[in-house]
């Protein structure tokens, strides 16, 4: 299994532009609370567990996991806000089915609209995940670092990946031609 440091260098090398990855910060939490108002239904009792369980659970709880994994600190970081969506997810999923499907299903269009634009318009390179699927399990984890970075947060885990990929610019793809 590949360390935090290398998977964030790895999906980091596909998001150098600043306006790329400012339209993560909103596309990739878009997503991630879609898939658990979408993935909330069905939900079915656990007998003495006080909460129900649904397919959002199920992938939240194993996606924190690979985070806990990864990196016990940003793991449970990473928990808390699953936690959150998943409570959103539930919360949404008890409204009438249009509301349930128009949340769940704007919510994805949007988020996706988000990276598209990002992707396109501003790195001028494919995503990730297009290259390496866990790139998808990445995104989340790539934007809560990223905040954590803006606060200071382990900046030899920054210096580490910026050491490989480079720091952070402004249109990266106009930088990347000049050299």
């Amino acid at each position: 299994m590949r360390t935090l440091t290398e998977q964030l260098t790895q999906y980091a090398a596909y998001h150098r532009d600043r306006r790329n990855i400012a339209t993560h910060f909103v596309g990739i939490p878009l997503i991630v609370l879609a898939l658990a108002v979408l993935l909330s239904r069905p939900a079915f009792g656990a007998g003495l567990l006080p909460v129900t369980l649904s397919p959002a659970w199920l992938l939240f709880v194993a996606a924190t996991v690979y985070y806990l994994a990864l990196d016990v600190p940003l793991g449970v970081l990473m928990a808390c806000v699953s936690a959150l969506c998943v409570a959103f997810g539930e919360w949404v999923s008890a409204q009438s089915t249009l509301v349930w499907l128009a949340t769940g299903i704007g919510l994805f269009v949007i988020g996706w609209a988000f990276q598209f634009v990002g992707h396109v318009a501003y790195e001028h390179r494919k995503p990730a995940f297009v290259d390496d699927v866990i790139g998808l399990l990445i995104g989340p984890l790539f934007v809560l670092a990223e905040a954590l970075f803006g606060i200071g947060w382990r900046p030899e885990l920054r210096e580490a990946i910026e050491a490989q990929v480079g720091p952070t610019r402004i249109n990266a793809a106009a930088s990347e031609a000049h050299r």
